[in-house]
């Protein structure tokens, strides 16, 4: 970043009154946006949505459409009022690609009690990190000092019903069907913290990374509710969204929670395959697919195998029949729709990666966290579930060659379901 001369960084609500009193574009710019002028220049940013572009990422333009490098004289900043700097905020957020960003007052978790007591009973399996720091995931203001307001931000990431044409009959959850949601979401909330502190707070961000009951602060920020499945529900995104959130030092009106919507309904309760779901807002994540197949560091219970069907990572049961889905529309992140390369391998295939081909065809998707041992545990448990004599000399060969106990034993599970079957 260049400090030299009188090139300066501007945020956008320093001259959002300059931009929208110019008349719209009505033809793409064709050169690069360097070359336009200054005003030119954010109205192309801000009208063609061009932004995600080469062009516009090789403009000095650190923070998306808003933070812009200029050699034009200073324009001081004005003094915003708390109202104002929530309305910026929330601007900043949806072109930044998040579908709703509300904000939370930062107190400690509505439901913390509840949490703890879900703790004490042992729900949380292999997931030992959720018994640390309890006190900070209790209460925010132990993450920052001073800290005031909470921005909760939801993205939505719906890639669609198939799984890029695929032709194999295993499942993995949506959120994994291309790249790491982590890597994609930080670079947001990196520049919204920039924007952020332009007006002057300082903050913490997290994405599934630090100690927050962020479903608590979604739902006292309104976005959404926390279903009956313990899953966030959305009024126009149904289901599938990520959560993230930005502990500030700005002091910034809470909006209004909503009303839970769940109604008498009981969908996500009925259809969960293993019974983890044991009542409305109750989760035994010890008994979850997306545990075993994701957190579970050890031998799938033996009477959960035949439970978890074709899943080979997660599983979307219960947000698949959440009837608030029917507002749901593809995601604009196209980063998160559906890769071909992760769907073009047959279970067999899976079962002869090595570490290095595993690192390799899941480069830069969350699955790779879990490792090949793992995930090829899942894919035994599969191939065991549909039970096709095709599969026994791939299992065969993966007994030859693996050492580690407990892969081997669930290959060894896998060709006795296979051989059961066939008597």
């Amino acid at each position: 970043m260049k400090n030299g001369g009188q090139r300066r960084i501007r945020t956008f609500v320093h001259l959002r009154e300059q931009i929208y009193s110019l008349p719209p574009l009505t033809t793409r710019p064709s050169t690069h946006v360097e070359n336009l002028s200054f005003l030119t220049k954010v109205k192309y940013l801000l009208r063609s949505g061009s932004f995600l572009s080469s062009p516009a990422r090789s403009c000095k333009v650190k923070i998306t459409l808003f933070i812009i490098f200029s050699d034009a004289t200073l324009i001081h900043a004005m003094e915003y009022t708390s109202e104002q700097i929530k309305s910026s905020i929330k601007l900043i957020a949806k072109s930044l690609g998040f579908s709703d960003c509300r904000i939370a007052q930062v107190k400690p978790a509505t439901h913390s009690q509840r949490y703890l007591e879900w703790l004490d009973a042992g729900c949380a399996g292999d997931m030992t990190w959720m018994e640390k720091n309890t006190n900070r995931r209790i209460n925010p203001a132990e993450l920052l000092v001073d800290a005031k307001s909470m921005v909760c931000l939801a993205l939505n990431y719906y890639p669609g019903d198939h799984q890029h044409n695929n032709p194999n009959d295993y499942k993995i959850a949506r959120y994994a069907w291309n790249e790491d949601y982590h890597d994609i979401i930080e670079e947001k909330l990196r520049d919204l913290n920039i924007a952020m502190e332009e007006l002057g707070g300082k903050q913490r961000f997290y994405v599934d990374t630090g100690p927050i009951l962020e479903r608590d602060f979604a739902s006292d920020s309104g976005l959404g509710w926390n279903g009956k499945s313990t899953v966030q529900i959305h009024k126009s995104l149904g289901t599938w969204t990520f959560l993230c959130e930005l502990i500030t030092t700005l002091e910034l009106k809470p909006d209004p929670p909503l009303n839970n919507h769940c109604g008498k309904c009981t969908q996500c309760i009925d259809h969960c395959p293993t019974n983890a779901i044991t009542g409305p807002q109750k989760m035994d994540a010890t008994k979850c697919i997306s545990y075993l197949t994701i957190e579970h560091k050890g031998s799938i219970p033996l009477e959960l195998r035949p439970l978890m069907g074709d899943k080979i990572y997660g599983c979307d049961v219960c947000l698949e029949v959440c009837p608030w889905n029917r507002f749901a529309t593809l995601s604009r992140e196209t980063k998160l729709h559906a890769k071909a390369e992760i769907f073009q391998h047959s279970l067999q295939d899976f079962l002869k990666l090595d570490d290095s081909k595993f690192r390799q065809v899941f480069a830069k998707s969350p699955i790779k966290r879990i490792k090949r041992t793992y995930f090829l545990r899942n894919v035994c448990v599969a191939i065991g579930n549909r039970a096709d004599p095709s599969d026994l000399p791939s299992l065969k060969h993966l007994l030859i060659k693996e050492t580690n106990p407990m892969l081997r034993e669930h290959a060894e599970w896998a060709i006795a379901q296979i051989n059961l079957k066939d008597k």
